[in-house]
């Protein structure tokens, strides 16, 4: 099923003096299986959308059908656990949520929490390891002693071990290195690939030109803008205005004013391709 967001508002500390509007009447649908990019400047009211795909915050107006639920103001906390089940949240630093005594019960813990018996879970856990690209061996060790990295992927590991249908990602490659960020995003593509939905808040535009088929633009807590990266990259006059990065692929393009591009280049490839088609010439 589709995930709609009809008239969706949100207040922090209504009816009080600090009352301030997060997100203003946003209205969208994503289709399943695919993966969308959720980009604007600080403060544009990206992490409070990503909040309310799993409820973490509910809409002070408005509805949202995600999940085959429906969530406004009035739904009850009870029932959220199910909506949970589909749809997983990593935050922007997810190893702050480590707590567990050993790296495979950390990982195992989402499964279990949804139902998986003790063996399926550790199962679960073992191969989402491998997925995130750590060794079997450190599966006994406490996730307080591994690297920052580390931790990063043990957490991820963590919210992935149960497959939900709908993966959120806020920021979820800030501080990696750039392998360690390439190999996360190749294994949030695949993710994708494999029949889930993806969403992923990012102020990184090169990942929203090699991953999105959909890009959500926000500002001042109001969508302003939803089409594909082709589309939303191609007006640089409309980006510089709302201060919004390009693509370091466009960005080289456009300072080769003797080569002319059919299309404008957004990837590496595409930029590599378009440059040895005017070498030919």
């Amino acid at each position: 099923m589709p995930i709609k967001f009809e008239n969706v508002s949100y207040t922090y500390s209504p009816d009080t003096p600090l009352a301030k509007k997060g997100l203003d009447k946003v209205n969208f649908e994503l289709k399943d299986g695919t993966f969308n990019a959720i980009i604007g400047h600080t403060g544009s009211g990206k992490s409070t959308l990503m909040q309310h795909f799993n409820a973490l915050l509910k809409p002070t107006n408005g509805q949202i059908e995600i999940a085959g639920m429906t969530i406004t103001a009035d739904t009850p906390n009870k029932n959220l656990k199910n909506l949970r089940r589909h749809v997983s949240l990593v935050f922007q630093f997810p190893e702050m949520q480590l707590f567990e005594n050993t790296v495979l019960e950390d990982i195992a813990f989402g499964p279990k929490n949804f139902g998986y018996d003790k063996e399926k879970a550790l199962t679960s856990a073992k191969y989402w390891l491998k997925k995130v690209g750590l060794p079997e061996e450190i599966g006994g060790r406490s996730p307080f002693e591994l690297s920052g990295g580390q931790m990063r992927r043990v957490a991820i590991a963590g919210v992935m071990a149960y497959e939900p249908d709908i993966l959120c990602l806020d920021e979820p490659a800030a501080g990696l290195d750039p392998l360690a960020r390439k190999q996360m995003m190749a294994l949030f593509s695949e993710y994708q690939k494999e029949g889930h939905t993806v969403i992923l808040v990012t102020h990184n535009m090169d990942d929203v030109a090699d991953y999105a088929d959909n890009v959500l633009v926000m500002e001042h807590g109001k969508l302003i803008k939803e089409d594909s990266p082709k589309e939303i990259f191609k007006d640089r006059k409309w980006l510089q205005e709302h201060h919004l990065e390009e693509p370091k692929s466009s960005l080289f393009a456009a300072k080769l004013t003797n080569f002319k591009f059919k299309k404008l280049p957004l990837t590496i490839d595409e930029l590599i391709t378009g440059i040895e088609k005017n070498l030919k010439r």
